[in-house]
């Protein structure tokens, strides 16, 4: 029996990124279906949060995901330019997002064919590897395509009406809100939430409890 995990997931999270290739390699090896569910960046959600952070948490976490990307093997790298338009020394927000909506409403997009946890797993190495202007030439496109997508028939529905995209990031926000956590990445797995990429281990561990299995051709014992 296959079973799902909703994942809740920002472009703008870097511990998303760090998370979303043993999502993939798990998917991979078990009979798993992760539900990509796009969310908009904290930016966006709770501006004020940078506001009332302390400074030290921002220092943290630039330590903290650079040791991580390095204990799993992963090229890591400031996002140039940035999903969100910020001051990071003021933390300001920016009232101009260039970026972001596009980015939100492609991952809505490439969930409803099917292709979510490729696409955001291509599109997140391209801008946390620190690709210089991922937004230009064809980086998504190329990124989209290794994802099984067409980033111009993509464009394209998006501009049909990019309201129904929004209503779905709106929807997939309120779910998260009674989840039981409010952060990124967040797996919920049978209504248990498990947030950050520090408890994928957990995760796995509470599904071989409900009987997950190795998909056909994958030995018993295999981990993710």
């Amino acid at each position: 029996m296959t079973l799902s995990v909703d994942l809740y997931w920002s472009f703008r999270s870097p511990y998303s990124y760090l998370a979303t290739s043993r999502l993939v390699a798990m998917s991979r090896d078990y009979d798993v279906d992760f539900v990509v569910k796009i969310v908009a960046p904290l930016a966006l959600r709770d501006p004020a949060f940078f506001e009332r952070s302390d400074p030290r948490w921002l220092q943290y976490t630039f330590i903290d995901v650079a040791r991580v990307a390095q204990m799993l093997g992963l090229p890591i790298g400031p996002p140039n330019p940035d999903p969100i338009v910020q001051n990071i020394e003021t933390r300001a927000i920016a009232a101009d997002q260039p970026h972001i909506f596009r980015l939100l409403r492609l991952g809505v997009l490439a969930a409803e064919q099917g292709r979510g946890l490729a696409f955001i797993d291509e599109v997140s190495r391209l801008i946390w590897s620190g690709t210089p202007q991922w937004n230009e030439g064809s980086h998504l496109q190329d990124a989209a395509a290794r994802a099984g997508l067409d980033l111009a028939a993509m464009d394209a529905e998006l501009a049909r009406d990019p309201g129904r995209l929004d209503a779905i990031v709106e929807k997939n926000e309120a779910e998260q809100s009674t989840s039981g956590h409010w952060g990124v990445p967040l797996m919920v797995f049978n209504a248990e939430p498990f947030f950050g990429q520090d408890r994928i281990d957990c995760l796995l561990w509470r599904m071989q409890q409900h009987g997950l299995s190795p998909r056909e051709g994958i030995p018993d014992g295999a981990h993710a």
